[in-house]
């Protein structure tokens, strides 16, 4: 801007040099000489040769000016255009100048709005403390009576708990009191236990000594009769005595041997003291093979139709039938797994157990 202005004011000195050329020119002998009016041979004083020599000095000086004014207006035009040059340079930067002014107008707009924001974020993060804070106090304040009541209650649990105190030394006494009865009762309990044990040994032998005394006469009853078999503490007899093949219905010669089973059982029952409660089991078998008829689908109903049948037959021959019980194993009690005729018939059997309850 400096140099723009240094220029300017170059060219108005310029312009006011050319002024003071011109305004000076007219007042010397040649602005005397060429507004004069022309003068003939005749009016001219003295000699042919007398002015002729000023008026030609005069015109070789006004031609210099003429020179150093073209010479100053070629200069000048120079300087405009190096002026425009600038002026154009200059209107350049104002353009730019203009065009960062609107950016930073914008800038600041933007800058603005985010401080808008950030004041209106701060307000609301103000209202909101207020709220936390309002909340605090409010929580403060609960808090305090939570710990008055809470106090309390801790004085109310400390006077329960001295009244606990007392009434545990009251059952601790107690329980030393009843220590000593339990002693004393453990001991009338050992004693009756050992009674009681006595009873049920001597029971139990009772029953051996009167299992073992059936066993007996009915080995006499039964010494001819080779299918019908005393294996351990139970008699066997086998399907065929008892029963037709596939059948659970009694045979008549079945029947006969069932019935003098039956009598030496009541006889030797009714010797038995009442403490003795014995009980009768009878357990039906079959063999391996399957069955399926339309009256038994499988062994299992077959062995078990069997001593229900054999139960019931005792049971009409007089054995009271709380002292009977049935069971079906169906072929999963085998005596002989080789699987021969002979194995088969002896698997198929009803045993008779005479048992405690």
């Amino acid at each position: 801007m400096r140099s723009v202005l240094g220029m300017v004011i170059g060219l108005s000195i310029t312009i006011a040099g050319y002024g003071t050329v011109a305004a000076q020119a007219p007042t010397g002998p040649a602005h005397l000489c060429a507004f004069q009016p022309k003068q003939t041979e005749a009016d001219a004083p003295g000699a042919p040769g007398g002015p002729a020599p000023d008026r030609e000095q005069t015109i070789e000086t006004l031609d210099l000016l003429v020179a150093d004014l073209i010479a100053r207006l070629q200069a000048s035009d120079t300087e405009v255009n190096t002026l425009r040059q600038v002026l154009d340079l200059c209107s350049g930067e104002v353009s730019t100048l203009l065009g960062r002014r609107a950016e930073l107008l914008a800038e600041l707009g933007t800058a603005t709005d985010q401080v808008s924001d950030q004041q209106a974020t701060i307000d609301d993060q103000g209202v909101r403390i207020a709220v936390l804070s309002a909340a605090l106090s409010d929580s403060e304040q609960a808090l305090q009576a939570a710990e008055a009541i809470a106090a309390q209650e801790i004085d109310d649990l400390n006077g329960q708990l001295e009244g606990l105190r007392a009434e545990v030394l009251q059952l601790q006494q107690a329980l030393t009191d009843s220590e000593a009865t339990v002693s004393e009762r453990d001991l009338e309990i050992a004693d009756l236990t050992s009674r009681l044990n006595q009873a049920l040994v001597r029971r139990v032998e009772e029953l051996a000594r009167y299992r073992s005394e059936f066993f007996g006469r009915m080995r006499t009853v039964l010494r001819s009769r080779s299918d019908i078999r005393v294996v351990g503490d139970r008699f066997v007899f086998q399907s065929e005595v008892l029963f037709p093949s596939g059948s659970a219905r009694l045979q008549p010669s079945g029947a006969e041997q069932l019935a003098e089973f039956a009598d030496t059982l009541l006889d030797l029952a009714a010797e038995f003291p009442e403490e003795v409660d014995w009980i009768l089991r009878v357990d039906g078998h079959t063999d391996e093979r399957p069955i399926s008829t339309p009256v038994f689908q499988s062994n299992w109903e077959l062995s078990t139709a069997r001593a229900l049948e054999v139960v019931a037959f005792l049971e009409d021959s007089g054995v009271p039938p709380e002292r009977l019980a049935a069971a079906g194993f169906g072929e999963f009690q085998p005596l002989d797994t080789s699987g021969t005729e002979e194995a088969y018939s002896r698997n198929r059997r009803i045993e008779l157990k005479l048992d405690q309850r």
